[in-house]
Protein backbone atom coordinates (compact mmCIF):
# COMPACT_ATOMS: atom_id res chain seq x y z
CA UNK A 1 0.00 0.00 0.00
CA UNK A 2 1.17 3.50 -0.76
CA UNK A 3 1.49 4.92 3.30
CA UNK A 4 2.28 8.61 4.79
CA UNK A 5 4.25 7.51 8.07
CA UNK A 6 4.45 10.53 10.39
CA UNK A 7 6.70 9.98 13.39
CA UNK A 8 9.84 11.77 15.32
CA UNK A 9 11.58 10.16 17.80
CA UNK A 10 13.26 6.94 18.90
CA UNK A 11 10.08 5.12 19.64
CA UNK A 12 8.95 5.55 15.95
CA UNK A 13 11.88 3.74 14.01
CA UNK A 14 11.03 0.28 14.48
CA UNK A 15 7.39 0.72 12.96
CA UNK A 16 8.98 2.83 9.81
CA UNK A 17 11.46 -0.21 9.42
CA UNK A 18 8.42 -2.72 9.60
CA UNK A 19 6.60 -1.53 7.22
CA UNK A 20 9.54 -0.74 4.52
CA UNK A 21 10.66 -4.46 5.54
CA UNK A 22 6.81 -5.83 4.67
CA UNK A 23 7.18 -4.01 1.13
CA UNK A 24 4.82 -0.91 1.56
CA UNK A 25 5.90 1.83 -0.74
CA UNK A 26 6.19 5.06 1.96
CA UNK A 27 4.69 8.02 -0.53
CA UNK A 28 6.16 10.41 2.81
CA UNK A 29 7.40 9.99 6.09
CA UNK A 30 6.35 13.20 7.90
CA UNK A 31 8.91 14.72 10.65
CA UNK A 32 9.17 17.16 12.96
CA UNK A 33 11.66 20.04 12.15
CA UNK A 34 15.50 19.58 12.89
CA UNK A 35 16.11 21.18 16.21
CA UNK A 36 19.70 22.34 17.62
CA UNK A 37 20.63 19.98 20.55
CA UNK A 38 24.29 19.04 21.84
CA UNK A 39 26.87 21.91 23.70
CA UNK A 40 27.17 23.47 19.92
CA UNK A 41 22.88 23.71 19.50
CA UNK A 42 23.82 22.36 16.02
CA UNK A 43 20.62 21.36 14.45
CA UNK A 44 19.82 18.01 15.01
CA UNK A 45 18.36 15.43 12.65
CA UNK A 46 15.11 13.05 13.95
CA UNK A 47 16.13 9.51 14.10
CA UNK A 48 13.16 8.80 11.92
CA UNK A 49 14.30 11.47 9.68
CA UNK A 50 18.08 9.33 9.42
CA UNK A 51 15.84 6.25 8.81
CA UNK A 52 13.79 7.70 5.86
CA UNK A 53 16.87 9.05 4.51
CA UNK A 54 18.89 5.99 4.60
CA UNK A 55 15.97 4.65 2.44
CA UNK A 56 15.93 7.86 -0.16
CA UNK A 57 12.47 8.64 0.92
CA UNK A 58 10.63 11.69 0.47
CA UNK A 59 10.78 13.48 4.12
CA UNK A 60 8.64 16.39 4.65
CA UNK A 61 8.89 18.84 8.17
CA UNK A 62 6.56 21.49 8.41
CA UNK A 63 6.03 23.29 11.25
CA UNK A 64 2.55 22.23 11.32
CA UNK A 65 0.28 20.69 9.43
CA UNK A 66 -2.68 23.30 9.36
CA UNK A 67 -0.93 25.56 6.81
CA UNK A 68 -3.14 24.98 3.29
CA UNK A 69 -0.31 24.24 1.56
CA UNK A 70 1.22 21.87 3.63
CA UNK A 71 -2.25 20.17 4.08
CA UNK A 72 -1.70 19.96 -0.17
CA UNK A 73 0.94 18.50 -0.45
CA UNK A 74 0.54 15.52 1.69
CA UNK A 75 -3.01 15.36 -0.10
CA UNK A 76 -1.50 15.00 -3.49
CA UNK A 77 0.70 11.69 -2.63
CA UNK A 78 -2.84 10.06 -3.00
CA UNK A 79 -1.35 7.35 -0.15
CA UNK A 80 -3.76 4.91 1.21
CA UNK A 81 -3.04 5.18 4.84
CA UNK A 82 -1.62 7.38 7.55
CA UNK A 83 0.54 6.00 10.43
CA UNK A 84 1.39 7.88 13.09
CA UNK A 85 4.04 7.25 15.78
CA UNK A 86 4.48 9.66 18.39
CA UNK A 87 5.10 12.26 15.81
CA UNK A 88 4.46 15.07 18.22
CA UNK A 89 2.05 17.63 15.96
CA UNK A 90 -1.46 18.15 15.87
CA UNK A 91 -2.89 16.35 12.75
CA UNK A 92 -6.09 18.88 11.72
CA UNK A 93 -9.27 16.90 9.95
CA UNK A 94 -8.40 17.36 6.69
CA UNK A 95 -5.02 15.57 7.05
CA UNK A 96 -6.98 12.90 8.94
CA UNK A 97 -9.07 12.39 5.77
CA UNK A 98 -6.69 13.32 2.74
CA UNK A 99 -5.75 9.33 2.75
CA UNK A 100 -8.27 6.49 1.24
CA UNK A 101 -8.31 4.15 4.44
CA UNK A 102 -7.84 6.94 7.23
CA UNK A 103 -5.02 7.33 9.66
CA UNK A 104 -3.87 4.90 12.51
CA UNK A 105 -1.49 5.64 15.41
CA UNK A 106 0.45 3.16 17.21
CA UNK A 107 -0.11 4.33 21.10
CA UNK A 108 2.29 3.21 24.43
CA UNK A 109 -0.25 2.11 26.28
CA UNK A 110 -3.82 -0.19 26.75
CA UNK A 111 -6.42 2.11 25.80
CA UNK A 112 -8.46 4.13 26.83
CA UNK A 113 -5.99 3.79 30.55
CA UNK A 114 -3.27 6.16 29.83
CA UNK A 115 -4.37 8.44 27.11
CA UNK A 116 -1.99 11.22 26.83
CA UNK A 117 1.74 12.33 26.89
CA UNK A 118 3.63 9.98 28.91
CA UNK A 119 1.96 6.55 29.07
CA UNK A 120 4.73 4.89 29.51
CA UNK A 121 6.25 6.35 33.05
CA UNK A 122 2.64 6.97 34.31
CA UNK A 123 1.75 2.76 33.83
CA UNK A 124 5.13 2.88 35.89
CA UNK A 125 4.61 5.34 38.49
CA UNK A 126 0.81 3.96 39.55
CA UNK A 127 2.36 0.41 39.89
CA UNK A 128 0.58 -0.93 36.91
CA UNK A 129 0.95 -4.97 36.37
CA UNK A 130 0.76 -4.59 32.81
CA UNK A 131 1.20 -1.98 29.89
CA UNK A 132 0.77 -2.79 26.33
CA UNK A 133 0.17 -0.68 22.69
CA UNK A 134 -3.14 -0.42 20.86
CA UNK A 135 -3.28 0.16 17.35
CA UNK A 136 -6.26 3.21 16.87
CA UNK A 137 -7.84 4.84 14.10
CA UNK A 138 -6.84 8.85 15.24
CA UNK A 139 -9.47 11.42 15.43
CA UNK A 140 -9.51 15.04 16.50
CA UNK A 141 -9.92 14.65 20.63
CA UNK A 142 -6.97 13.01 22.06
CA UNK A 143 -6.13 9.56 21.69
CA UNK A 144 -10.28 8.54 22.01
CA UNK A 145 -10.41 6.61 18.65
CA UNK A 146 -11.74 3.83 17.82
CA UNK A 147 -9.33 0.76 18.78
CA UNK A 148 -7.80 -1.59 16.15
CA UNK A 149 -6.32 -3.98 18.18
CA UNK A 150 -4.20 -4.20 21.32
CA UNK A 151 -0.90 -5.83 22.35
CA UNK A 152 0.39 -7.02 26.04
CA UNK A 153 3.24 -6.49 28.01
CA UNK A 154 3.73 -7.62 31.27
CA UNK A 155 5.78 -5.06 33.86
CA UNK A 156 8.70 -6.85 36.08
CA UNK A 157 9.86 -5.16 39.26
CA UNK A 158 12.65 -3.62 37.20
CA UNK A 159 11.43 -2.32 34.26
CA UNK A 160 12.16 1.33 33.63
CA UNK A 161 10.79 3.51 31.08
CA UNK A 162 13.31 3.03 29.17
CA UNK A 163 13.31 -1.24 28.63
CA UNK A 164 9.66 -0.54 28.29
CA UNK A 165 9.78 2.01 25.81
CA UNK A 166 11.79 -0.57 23.56
CA UNK A 167 9.91 -3.36 24.22
CA UNK A 168 6.63 -1.42 23.33
CA UNK A 169 8.20 -0.15 20.19
CA UNK A 170 8.41 -2.55 18.72
CA UNK A 171 5.79 -4.60 19.74
CA UNK A 172 3.52 -1.57 18.13
CA UNK A 173 6.04 -1.98 14.79
CA UNK A 174 4.53 -5.67 14.88
CA UNK A 175 0.65 -4.78 15.48
CA UNK A 176 0.86 -2.19 12.98
CA UNK A 177 2.99 -4.49 10.41
CA UNK A 178 -0.31 -6.81 10.71
CA UNK A 179 -3.15 -4.36 10.59
CA UNK A 180 -2.06 -3.50 7.59
CA UNK A 181 -1.61 -6.50 6.11
CA UNK A 182 -5.39 -6.48 7.14
CA UNK A 183 -6.70 -3.49 5.57
CA UNK A 184 -4.93 -4.66 2.35
CA UNK A 185 -6.70 -7.81 2.02
CA UNK A 186 -10.31 -6.92 3.01
CA UNK A 187 -10.13 -3.26 2.78
CA UNK A 188 -11.34 -2.51 6.25
CA UNK A 189 -10.01 -2.59 9.42
CA UNK A 190 -12.39 -3.58 12.49
CA UNK A 191 -12.19 -1.23 15.58
CA UNK A 192 -13.97 -1.20 18.87
CA UNK A 193 -14.92 2.27 20.72
CA UNK A 194 -12.98 2.87 24.06
CA UNK A 195 -15.35 2.86 27.09
CA UNK A 196 -15.28 6.78 27.98
CA UNK A 197 -15.57 5.13 32.04
CA UNK A 198 -11.93 3.66 31.74
CA UNK A 199 -10.43 7.04 30.43
CA UNK A 200 -7.45 7.78 32.73
CA UNK A 201 -4.84 10.62 31.38
CA UNK A 202 -0.69 10.03 31.60
CA UNK A 203 -0.14 13.88 31.76
CA UNK A 204 3.50 15.62 30.99
CA UNK A 205 6.31 15.11 33.19
CA UNK A 206 7.29 17.59 35.54
CA UNK A 207 11.14 17.75 36.79
CA UNK A 208 9.91 18.71 39.93
CA UNK A 209 8.60 15.02 40.32
CA UNK A 210 11.60 14.27 39.87
CA UNK A 211 13.09 14.90 43.63
CA UNK A 212 12.22 11.94 46.04
CA UNK A 213 10.64 12.00 49.54
CA UNK A 214 12.36 9.35 51.39
CA UNK A 215 9.13 9.26 53.49
CA UNK A 216 6.90 7.56 50.89
CA UNK A 217 7.38 3.67 51.14
CA UNK A 218 10.07 2.21 48.97
CA UNK A 219 7.99 0.45 46.14
CA UNK A 220 6.20 3.74 45.57
CA UNK A 221 10.05 5.55 45.59
CA UNK A 222 11.27 2.43 43.46
CA UNK A 223 8.78 2.98 41.15
CA UNK A 224 9.56 6.83 40.83
CA UNK A 225 13.28 5.77 39.90
CA UNK A 226 12.33 3.42 37.09
CA UNK A 227 9.62 5.93 35.55
CA UNK A 228 11.92 8.85 35.04
CA UNK A 229 14.99 6.29 33.73
CA UNK A 230 15.89 8.00 31.59
CA UNK A 231 13.97 11.37 32.19
CA UNK A 232 14.37 13.29 34.17
CA UNK A 233 16.12 10.68 36.68
CA UNK A 234 14.97 10.77 40.40
CA UNK A 235 17.35 13.04 42.62
CA UNK A 236 18.19 12.96 46.20
CA UNK A 237 20.98 15.23 48.29
CA UNK A 238 23.60 13.31 49.39
CA UNK A 239 26.51 14.97 51.76
CA UNK A 240 25.33 18.20 50.29
CA UNK A 241 25.07 17.18 46.42
CA UNK A 242 22.52 16.47 44.04
CA UNK A 243 22.54 12.83 42.99
CA UNK A 244 20.88 11.20 40.22
CA UNK A 245 19.32 7.41 41.00
CA UNK A 246 18.60 5.53 38.17
CA UNK A 247 18.24 2.40 39.66
CA UNK A 248 17.01 1.02 42.51
CA UNK A 249 14.22 -2.13 44.24
CA UNK A 250 12.21 -2.14 47.12
CA UNK A 251 12.95 -4.38 50.09
CA UNK A 252 11.89 -5.63 53.11
CA UNK A 253 12.74 -4.00 56.40
CA UNK A 254 13.22 -0.72 58.55
CA UNK A 255 15.11 2.47 58.85
CA UNK A 256 14.78 5.89 59.26
CA UNK A 257 14.09 7.42 56.14
CA UNK A 258 16.71 8.57 54.02
CA UNK A 259 19.27 6.88 56.55
CA UNK A 260 22.10 4.62 54.82
CA UNK A 261 22.01 1.27 56.60
CA UNK A 262 24.38 -1.11 54.53
CA UNK A 263 26.75 -0.31 52.06
CA UNK A 264 27.52 -4.29 50.63
CA UNK A 265 25.55 -5.66 47.49
CA UNK A 266 24.17 -1.87 46.63
CA UNK A 267 23.42 1.37 48.72
CA UNK A 268 20.36 0.15 51.39
CA UNK A 269 18.44 3.53 51.95
CA UNK A 270 15.38 3.77 54.77
CA UNK A 271 11.90 4.87 53.64
CA UNK A 272 8.97 5.49 55.07
CA UNK A 273 8.20 1.83 54.90
CA UNK A 274 10.44 -0.74 53.59
CA UNK A 275 13.64 -0.43 52.79
CA UNK A 276 15.57 0.82 49.54
CA UNK A 277 18.44 -0.59 47.71
CA UNK A 278 20.03 1.22 45.36
CA UNK A 279 22.45 -0.45 42.81
CA UNK A 280 22.71 2.47 39.98
CA UNK A 281 23.67 6.52 40.63
CA UNK A 282 25.83 9.80 39.54
CA UNK A 283 27.23 12.32 41.44
CA UNK A 284 27.48 16.10 39.55
CA UNK A 285 29.61 15.85 36.77
CA UNK A 286 30.24 12.14 37.18
CA UNK A 287 29.51 9.15 35.56
CA UNK A 288 26.63 6.48 35.75
CA UNK A 289 28.05 4.13 38.40
CA UNK A 290 27.25 0.64 40.09
CA UNK A 291 26.29 0.90 43.53
CA UNK A 292 29.92 -0.18 44.61
CA UNK A 293 32.23 2.04 42.39
CA UNK A 294 30.20 4.88 43.87
CA UNK A 295 30.50 3.87 47.38
CA UNK A 296 34.17 3.59 47.07
CA UNK A 297 34.58 6.73 45.23
CA UNK A 298 32.79 8.63 48.13
CA UNK A 299 33.85 7.03 51.16
CA UNK A 300 30.01 6.22 51.83
CA UNK A 301 29.45 4.54 55.21
CA UNK A 302 26.21 3.27 57.03
CA UNK A 303 24.72 5.85 58.69
CA UNK A 304 25.46 8.88 56.20
CA UNK A 305 21.97 10.17 54.75
CA UNK A 306 19.72 11.00 52.01
CA UNK A 307 18.09 14.23 52.21
CA UNK A 308 15.63 16.17 50.50
CA UNK A 309 16.64 18.50 47.77
CA UNK A 310 16.73 21.99 48.52
CA UNK A 311 13.90 24.32 47.19
CA UNK A 312 14.58 24.46 43.23
CA UNK A 313 17.03 21.70 42.79
CA UNK A 314 15.66 19.80 40.43
CA UNK A 315 17.10 19.80 37.76
CA UNK A 316 20.57 18.21 36.10
CA UNK A 317 23.18 18.09 38.63
CA UNK A 318 25.65 18.47 35.50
Amino acid sequence: MKIIFAGTPEFAVPALAALIAAGHEIVMVLTQPDRPAGRGMKLKASPVKLLAEQHGLTVFQPASLKDPLAQARIADTQADAMIVAAYGLIIPDATLHATRFGCYNIHASLLPRWRGAAPIHRSLLAGDQTTGVTIMEVVAALDAGAMVSRGVLPITATDTTQSLHDALSHLGARLMVEAMASLEKNGILAASPQDEALVTYAHKLDKAEAAIDWHQSALAISRQVRAFNPFPVAQSQLKGQVCRIWMALAEAGQAAPGEIVAVQDGITVGCGEGLLRITELQAPGGKRLPAQAFVQGHNLQAGDCFTALMPNITSSPH
